[in-house]
């Protein structure tokens, strides 16, 4: 059986990745957005999503909509293939497939 991935299995990351890999490939969430989807406060979502960014797991797009900054996380390709590893090794531990 494979292991758990332990930069998703934290309970924050793991919804974080969740909520992106939800979306189609190449869409991303603004931080506000994964705010409120997650109930993280602004300094423990930053720093989860630092932790992602700095694995490969996601991407972070820094932007200015006039005088407002925006911030977009998007699930990477290998973010999206982490997860979903991690997935298939939580459905093996349901289903008892132990080693």
């Amino acid at each position: 059986m494979a292991e758990l991935d332990e930069i998703i299995h934290q309970p924050l990351r793991l919804r974080i990745m969740a909520a992106l890999n939800a979306l189609p490939v190449a869409t991303g969430l603004e931080f506000a957005r994964l705010k409120k989807l997650t109930g993280a406060t602004d300094g423990n979502l930053g720093a989860h999503i630092e932790t992602l960014a700095r694995a490969g797991y996601v991407a972070v797009d820094k932007a200015f909509f006039g005088k407002k900054p925006q911030t977009t996380v998007t699930a990477t390709a290998a973010g999206r293939g982490a997860f979903a590893r991690h997935v298939a090794t939580l459905q093996e531990i349901i289903a008892g497939k132990q080693p």
